[in-house]
């Protein structure tokens, strides 16, 4: 399996829009469009509930909610590396 950087932090980049730094250095942005289809993240529609993100303890992903989280394997495999 392949070893899947930490989340060290995350902002909001846009609309739906994720820039995620990992404990590696690198950067991705996620585009959270497809899960906002997705009845259990309704809320992310929200514009001040999705910029209230924040990292999971010990960076295992972020959550905006004890019901709402993406992984760090989500964020690092569907996100795209910042230019």
């Amino acid at each position: 399996m392949e070893n899947i950087p930490r989340v060290q932090s995350v902002l909001v980049a846009g609309p739906a829009m994720l820039r995620v730094k990992f404990g590696n250095g690198a950067e991705r942005t996620y585009d959270c469009t497809a899960v906002l289809s997705r009845p259990q993240f309704h809320l992310l529609k929200i514009p001040a509930f999705f910029r209230a993100v924040k990292v999971d303890l010990g960076g295992y992903g972020i959550s905006w909610n004890d019901e709402m989280d993406l992984s760090e394997y989500e964020l690092w495999t569907n996100g795209k590396p910042c230019a």
